[in-house]
C-alpha cells in the first residue's frame, strides 16, 4: 500500500512484514492488518501505576473471599518485599497476580450478545473525558475516589448510552445492557471495552483485549464477499462491494491508505480511486467517513512533532498528553471495529443483516468521534505557536461555546494543560520557589539583579503568559506573595518557614484537582490567593515595622529632610550661620558634623531613637566658583537594608532636592528676620539724620514686600504642600495591605511635593523666577547692610565731633575752630552726596525685584495647578502688582485658554 511518507510507521511496518514472511506486499495484506491492530490495541492496564492501590485491591479481594488469614499473610509478605531490592517492578508483578486471580469470562456470553450490541448506535459520549468534569462541586472526594477518578481519566471513557438508533425501523428501541452485565456498570464502561466484551474469546489473533495466544496463519483465505470482482476483458474499472469499503475505511480512520481510498497529496484529503465503480450514495458516505482519517492525521502529526520538543515545556507536554489520551480512546474504538471484521472473516461468524457492520452504521457510530476529532483538530490549529500560559489561554478561550459536549471536552483538556501552571503557582505562593525552565509561568525572574533591587527589578509579570482564567489582580497578588517570601528570606534574613507565615493548602496534584479548582475560580481559588496574599503581606509589614522601624524612618524624613522639626532647624541655622557665610572651599565636613550633633543635643531631637540619629549626617554638595557655605550645605540620611527598598536612591535624590529648596526658602526667612531686626534697631538711632529718612523709608517698603512674599510662599510650602501631602501619605501607609502600596504611596508623595515645590521640569521657568527673587533678597540684605554701616559710621563721627566740641567748651575754649568747622561741613556734604547714590541703588533693586515678582505672578496665573493660581492671588491680595502689570488683569475664574490668549 502507498503512504504519504515513505518513513511513516505504516510503511515501515509493511516493510517489516514483507521482510519476515519473505512475500510481496499484496501477499502480506492480512499479516499487515493484524500487525496494525496489535500496535493500535491498548494492552496496558487502565489503572494508575500505583503499587499501594494494587496491593489494597488484592487484600480487598482476599477479604471478599473470607480469607482474612491470607490477607494478613499477603500484607506481611508485601511489607518484606518492599524492604528487598530483588524486584525493580513490584507493581507489575502484583498486577499480574491480580489479573491471574480473576475468573475468565465465558465465550457464550459474548457471542450471544454480539448482535444485540452492534445493532445499537455508538454512544454519544465515547471519549476519555473523566467523570469529575461533571461532578457536582458540593460532593467532596476522598482519596480512594480521587484515585479511581484519575484511573478513569486514563483508560475509561465515562460514557452513557443515549439509546439505540437502528437503520431498519423508524422507532429506536433502547438496548443498552449486555447479558450478564450489571445495569449500573454498563454506562460506566468505555465504548471499546463494551464492544470488545461482546466478541468471542476464541478469536484471539484479532482480539483487542489482550495479547494473542496463538500465531495466526500467514495467509488465511479471505471470504469472497470481501473481494473485488475481477475485471473482464474490455472493462476499464472494477466494482467494489460495501464490505471491502468498510475494511478500507477502518484503515483510513487510522491514517493508513487503503486499497481503494488513498490520500491525495495535492488536494490534502482522502479520495476514492477514480477507477473504482461505486454508486453515488456509497461514494458520498465513504468520503464523509474518510474525513476522520484526515482529522486523525492532523492531530497525530501535531502530537508526534511536539511530544519530542523539550522546549515546548510542561504545559505543552500536558496538552500533547491530553490529545494522545483522546486518540488512545479513538484507537480503542477502532480496535473493536477491527475485531468484528476479523470475527466475520476468519472464523465465519454469521451475523444477521441488522447487526452487520455497514457504511451507514459506521456513519452513525462515528458521528460523535468525528465531532470530537474536529474539535481537537480546530484546537490544534488555534493553539499553534503558543506555549505555557498562552497555550492555556488559547484552550480556555476555545471552551467558551454553547455545545455541552465540546465544552466538557475542552474543559477536560484545560484541566490537564493547567495542571503544571497551578503547580508552578502553588510552589511560588507557598514556598517562594520558581522552577520555570521553559519560561511558561507568568512570573519571571532575573538572576542578574542584586539583592538590593530584589523587590523592584528581580521579579516581574509576563503579561503574555497570564492565563485568561486568571485576572490581572490575581496575577499581581500571586507575584507579590512569592516576592514577599523571597524578600523576607534574602533581604530581611527572616528564617521563618513559609508554612508558619501562611498555612499551605493542598496543591492541584492531579488533573481532577485542577478541574475542580478551575470550576470555582471566583470561590475556592480566589480564597486561596487572598488568604496567602493577606497573611504574607501582613507578616512582611510587621517585620519591617518591628525589626527595621520603617514608619519611624519615614517620620524622620519628614522631621529632618523636610524641615518638620522647627526648633532643631532654627537652632541649627543659628549655629551654622558663621560657618556657612564663609566661602564653600573653606568648609570642613567634620566641623559641620560637630555643629549638627550640638544642635541635636540642644533640642527635642535628642529624644529620637538612636537608630535614627546615627543615620543623620551632613553632606557638602559640589562646589562651584563663588559659592558660599549656604549653597553647598545639605543634611543627609543614610538608608540601607530592607528600608532601602522604600527609600531608594531615586527617592533620596528627591529628598535632597526638596531639602535644598526648603533650606534656601528657610534661609530667606532667616535673612529677612535679620533685615527686620536691623531696621527696628537702627530706626531710632538714625532719627538724628533726617537726610536718610527717604532712603530708610524706601528700605522699609521693599523689606515689607519681601517679607510678605516669603511668608506667603512659606505658608504655601509648609501647609498646602508638605502638610497636606504628608497627611495623605500617612493615611495610605496606615491602610496599606502590602509593601507595594507603601512604595506607591511614598512615590506619589514625593512626586506631589516635587511638582508643587516647582522642582519638576514643567515648573522650571517658575523655579528660575523664584531663585531670582531669592537672589534679590540677598542683594537687598547686602545693600541695606552697606547703607547702615555707612550711616552708623557717619553718625559715630558726628557724635564724636559734638563730644569734642562740648568738651572744649567746658574747658573754656572755643568749641571748634573755623578750620575744623569747615572740615566737618565738607565731610557731611560728602556723606549727603552718597545718599542719592544709595537711593538710586535701592530704586534699581526695587524695580528689578518687582519686575521679577510680576513675571512670577504671570507664570502662576497660567499654571495648570489650581493651588498655584490661587497662590498668585494671595501674593497680590491688594492688587499692587496688578496695577503695574496689564497681564495680571485677568480674573482667576476666566477660562485658562482666554487668559493665555490675553497674555
Amino acid at each position: 500500500m502507498a503512504s504519504l511518507d515513505q518513513k511513516s510507521p505504516n510503511v515501515l511496518l509493511q516493510s517489516l512484514c514483507c521482510r519476515i514472511t519473505g512475500k510481496s506486499e499484496a501477499e502480506v495484506a492480512h499479516q499487515f492488518q493484524y500487525a496494525v491492530r496489535v500496535i493500535g490495541s491498548n494492552y496496558a492496564p487502565t489503572i494508575e501505576r500505583d503499587e499501594f492501590l494494587v496491593s489494597e485491591k488484592i487484600k480487598k479481594e482476599l477479604l471478599r473471599q473470607r480469607r482474612e488469614a491470607d490477607a494478613a499473610l499477603f500484607s506481611e509478605l508485601h511489607r518484606k518485599l518492599q524492604t528487598q531490592s530483588v524486584l525493580k517492578h513490584r507493581w507489575s508483578v502484583l498486577y499480574l497476580l491480580l489479573s491471574l486471580s480473576e475468573d475468565p469470562r465465558k465465550p457464550s456470553s459474548r457471542v450471544g450478545n454480539y448482535g444485540a450490541l452492534f445493532a445499537q448506535a455508538l454512544p454519544r459520549d465515547a471519549h476519555s473525558t473523566p467523570f469529575y468534569c461533571t461532578r457536582p462541586q458540593s460532593l467532596a472526594l476522598g482519596y480512594g475516589e480521587r484515585s479511581a477518578g484519575l484511573s478513569g481519566s486514563v483508560g475509561t471513557s465515562g460514557i452513557s448510552s443515549l439509546g439505540v438508533y437502528t437503520l431498519n425501523g423508524p422507532s429506536p428501541t433502547p438496548q443498552t445492557l449486555l447479558a450478564g452485565q450489571p445495569p449500573q456498570s454498563a454506562a460506566a464502561q468505555p465504548l471499546g471495552s463494551r464492544l470488545a466484551w461482546a466478541l468471542p474469546i476464541t478469536s484471539s489473533p484479532s482480539s483487542a483485549l489482550g495479547p494473542p495466544t496463538t500465531r495466526p496463519p500467514l495467509g488465511p483465505p479471505v471470504p469472497s464477499s470481501r473481494l473485488v470482482r475481477p475485471r473482464r476483458d474490455g472493462e476499464a474499472t472494477g466494482e467494489v462491494n460495501e464490505a471491502a469499503l468498510v475494511r478500507d475505511i477502518l484503515y483510513v480512520f487510522q491514517g493508513i491508505d487503503g486499497k481503494f481510498i488513498k490520500m491525495n497529496a495535492q488536494e490534502n484529503c482522502y479520495k476514492i480511486d477514480g477507477k473504482v465503480v461505486l454508486c453515488k450514495s456509497l461514494r458520498d458516505t465513504s468520503s464523509r467517513l474518510a474525513e476522520l482519517g484526515w482529522l486523525h492525521n492532523k492531530v497525530r502529526k501535531y502530537t508526534d512533532a511536539r511530544s519530542l520538543d523539550r522546549a515546548f515545556g510542561l504545559v505543552g507536554q500536558s496538552f500533547c498528553a491530553s490529545l494522545h489520551q483522546e486518540l488512545k480512546e479513538y484507537y480503542r474504538l477502532l480496535s473493536v471495529l477491527h475485531s468484528q471484521l476479523q470475527v466475520e472473516d476468519e472464523q465465519g461468524v454469521s451475523v444477521c443483516a441488522e447487526s452487520s457492520l455497514t457504511l451507514r452504521r459506521l456513519l452513525v457510530w462515528m458521528y460523535d468521534p468525528k465531532v470530537r476529532l474536529k474539535t481537537l483538530a480546530a484546537l490544534v490549529d488555534f493553539c499553534q505557536g503558543h506555549k505555557g500560559g498562552e497555550l492555556a489561554s488559547a484552550v480556555h478561550a476555545y471552551g467558551k461555546t454553547g455545545d455541552p459536549q465540546m465544552r466538557a471536552l475542552v474543559q477536560h483538556i484545560l484541566s490537564l494543560v493547567s495542571n503544571p501552571i497551578l503547580n508552578f503557582l502553588y510552589r511560588w505562593i507557598y514556598d517562594g520557589e520558581l522552577e520555570d525552565t521553559y519560561h511558561e509561568f507568568f512570573v519571571a525572574s532575573d538572576p542578574n539583579v542584586k539583592t538590593d533591587r530584589l523587590w523592584h527589578d528581580k521579579y516581574s509579570l509576563r503579561k503574555s503568559m497570564i492565563p485568561s482564567f486568571i485576572t490581572m489582580d490575581q496575577a499581581r497578588k500571586v507575584l507579590l506573595i512569592g516576592k514577599s517570601i523571597n524578600f523576607l528570606h534574602q533581604v530581611c534574613h527572616d528564617r521563618t518557614p513559609p508554612g508558619k507565615i501562611t498555612p499551605a493548602s493542598k496543591p492541584a496534584d492531579t488533573p481532577k484537582d485542577a478541574a475542580e479548582l478551575l470550576s470555582d475560580l471566583e470561590g475556592a481559588f480566589q480564597e486561596k490567593i487572598d488568604a496567602a496574599y493577606f497573611d504574607t503581606s501582613k507578616y512582611l509589614l510587621d517585620v519591617l515595622n518591628r525589626n527595621y522601624l520603617l514608619l519611624e524612618h519615614l517620620q524622620a524624613m519628614r522631621r529632618y529632610l523636610l524641615l518638620g522639626q522647627g526648633d532643631f532647624i532654627r537652632h541649627l541655622m543659628d549655629l551654622l550661620k558663621p560657618e556657612l557665610a564663609r566661602p564653600a572651599t573653606t568648609l570642613y565636613q567634620h566641623n559641620l558634623t560637630g555643629i549638627l550633633e550640638t544642635a541635636v543635643r540642644a533640642t527635642n531631637a535628642q529624644f529620637d531613637n538612636a537608630e535614627i540619629l546615627k543615620r543623620l549626617d551632613v553632606r557638602l554638595l559640589e562646589v562651584s566658583p563663588g559659592d558660599t557655605g549656604w549653597d553647598v550645605f545639605s543634611l543627609d540620611y543614610h538608608v540601607d537594608g530592607p528600608i532601602a527598598t522604600v527609600f531608594t536612591r531615586e527617592c533620596m535624590g528627591h529628598y535632597l532636592r526638596v531639602f535644598n529648596f526648603l533650606w534656601r526658602a528657610k534661609r530667606m526667612e532667616y535673612t529677612l528676620t535679620d533685615i527686620w531686626k536691623g531696621q527696628m534697631c537702627n530706626a531710632k538711632l538714625l532719627k538724628t539724620m533726617p537726610e536718610l529718612s527717604g532712603v530708610l523709608h524706601q528700605c522699609h517698603i521693599l523689606a515689607s514686600e519681601m517679607v510678605h512674599f516669603i511668608h506667603q510662599m512659606q505658608y504655601y510650602i509648609t501647609f498646602e504642600v508638605l502638610e497636606c501631602s504628608w497627611d495623605e501619605l500617612w493615611n495610605k501607609v496606615q491602610q496599606a495591605q502590602d509593601l507595594d502600596h507603601i512604595i506607591a504611596a511614598h512615590d506619589v508623595f514625593l512626586d506631589t511635593i516635587i511638582s508643587r515645590c516647582l522642582l519638576d521640569n514643567n515648573s522650571r521657568s517658575l523655579l528660575n523666577q523664584l531663585r531670582a527673587i531669592f537672589d534679590q533678597i540677598i542683594e537687598f540684605q547686602s545693600a541695606q547692610d552697606a547703607l547702615y554701616r555707612s550711616a552708623l559710621e557717619e553718625l559715630t563721627l558726628r557724635l564724636q565731633f559734638e563730644e569734642k566740641k562740648a568738651a572744649r567748651e567746658e574747658e573754656g575754649q572755643w568749641g571748634v575752630t573755623a578750620e575744623q568747622e569747615a572740615e566737618e561741613k565738607r565731610r557731611i556734604q560728602e556723606f549727603q552726596d552718597t545718599i542719592p547714590k544709595m537711593r538710586s541703588q535701592l530704586r534699581i533693586l526695587t524695580h528689578f525685584y518687582q519686575s521679577i515678582v510680576q513675571q512670577f505672578l504671570v507664570l502662576l496665573m497660567t499654571s495648570t495647578d489650581e493651588s498655584l493660581r490661587f497662590l498668585s492671588f494671595r501674593l497680590d491680595f491688594n492688587e499692587h502688582y496688578r496695577a503695574r502689570e496689564p497681564r495680571l488683569r485677568v480674573s482667576l475664574g476666566a477660562p485658562r485658554g482666554r487668559r493665555l490668549s490675553n497674555i
